[in-house]
């Protein structure tokens, strides 16, 4: 897990990403975040993360219904993300579809991951 975790060590990195996708985050009454996503306007889903303690309580299918609405409102007909074994049952119940099983590479782990999509609403 530190091996993953580790992906997201780098300050430049994280400056990329912040210029390239539009990222949420929602936050508890605390000012805390508890969960974030990110999409670009061509429709990728980058990422989504909902904190251990606050899963199962709306968080990730508001986030993604927000990220599914700035991308389609930047002129994006689907979203495409890279959805981790854990998270393709969440995704699968938002509307999305396998397009393949592959093996990514987090440092020196690698993972299974699927490609899924999900056409939007015009």
């Amino acid at each position: 897990m530190k091996d993953w975790a580790s992906c997201g060590d780098s300050t430049a990195h994280w400056e990329d990403l912040l210029s390239r996708f539009h990222f949420l985050v929602a936050l508890n009454a605390g000012k805390q975040i508890v969960g974030f996503a990110s999409v670009n306007g061509e429709g990728y889903l980058h990422s989504m993360f909902i904190h251990k303690d606050w899963q199962r309580k709306g968080i990730a299918s508001a986030l993604l219904s927000e990220m599914e609405s700035y991308a389609g409102g930047r002129g994006a007909g689907e979203i495409i993300s890279e959805v981790s074994i854990t998270a393709r049952p969440f995704f699968e119940r938002q509307g999305y579809t396998v397009r393949k099983e592959q093996r990514a590479r987090a440092n020196r782990l690698e993972l299974t991951n699927f490609v899924m999509t999900k056409k939007l609403q015009k």
